[in-house]
């Protein structure tokens, strides 16, 4: 009886986040080890098909950077990174594409349908207008990444039409160029874009930390909550360091362009998106507005 009473007790405390964020966009990149790990995968994927079952407006996008490697590699293409970014060549470029569109994008979709909800894959070349991306080195000699692109535009209308009629929309991150290129977009990237143009209520990136420590090793200092004005300060004092520091100057981004909130959860944890998302405390760390 105590078990029952306690799964109640759970459903109790998640109802109002339920009504809070029913018909509202959530935004949400799946990537990293928790892709590789059969388990954490399908429990992140069931979390989603019950956040859109409770009425939630959900949008995927996923990367697929180990799959893509695996796949270069038997075709005897060396992977090449730069400041964590793939080179990607004229021959990679359609390898990535083969991988994302043909591989990894069904088997998401497949599996939310196998659990019940409404999913369908779009290609992200037919959403993402991207140029070239242009970055230079401490010497201010330019990088060249080949064909890695930034997202400059974001067509909405189909994404809006698969939410309207309660699909979940799940992207791959690439994009053509004005000039027809194809571009390898870093899924982040991808995320945050989508998340600006629909100005969505909630952007999670799913990643392989539990979120922001004060200390890297020491994982009760996790930040539950923090406020864009304060990133500055921690940036300063080495806080946000490293990996973390693009993922949290990409939330201020986000919280700047009308998206409310923006939670870096830990992909590999079991159900992490729905305790934070449904539970008091949350597991991850959430970055917020001032207001």
């Amino acid at each position: 009886m105590q078990m029952l009473i306690e799964k109640a007790n759970v459903l109790v405390e998640a109802l109002p986040y339920i009504q809070r964020f029913r018909d509202s966009i959530i935004v949400v990149k799946f990537g990293g080890s928790a892709m590789e790990d059969p388990a954490h995968s399908e429990g992140i994927l069931q979390d989603i098909a019950f956040m859109e079952c409770v009425g939630m407006l959900l949008v995927v996008v996923h990367g697929g950077g180990k799959a893509i490697s695996r796949a270069m590699k038997q075709k005897n293409i060396e992977p090449r990174f730069v400041k964590g970014l793939r080179v990607t060549c004229e021959q990679s470029i359609q390898v990535v594409q083969e991988v994302m569109n043909d591989t990894i994008n069904p088997a998401i979709v497949e599996f939310l349908r196998r659990k019940g909800a409404r999913a369908e894959g779009m290609f992200g070349e037919t959403i993402f207008t991207a140029v070239k991306k242009v970055e230079k080195d401490e010497d201010g000699k330019e990088l060249d990444f080949g064909f890695v692109g930034e997202p400059i535009a974001v067509d909405t209308g189909p994404i809006r039409e698969r939410l309207a009629a309660d699909v979940i929309p799940v992207i791959t991150p690439l994009g053509r160029g004005p000039d027809g290129s194809l571009y390898n977009v870093n899924a982040d990237t991808a995320a945050l874009a989508v998340a600006k143009a629909l100005k969505a209520r909630k952007l999670a990136y799913l990643s392989d930390v539990p979120g922001l420590m004060r200390d890297v090793s020491d994982p009760s200092s996790l930040i539950g909550t923090l406020k864009a004005s304060d990133v500055d300060t921690l940036v300063a004092r080495g806080v946000i360091s490293g990996g973390m520091l693009p993922k949290v100057q990409s939330a201020v981004d986000a919280l700047r362009a009308g998206v409310r909130k923006v939670h870096m959860i830990d992909g590999r944890m079991s159900h992490s998106l729905l305790l934070e998302i449904f539970t008091d405390k949350g597991v991850g760390t959430e970055i917020v507005s001032d207001d």
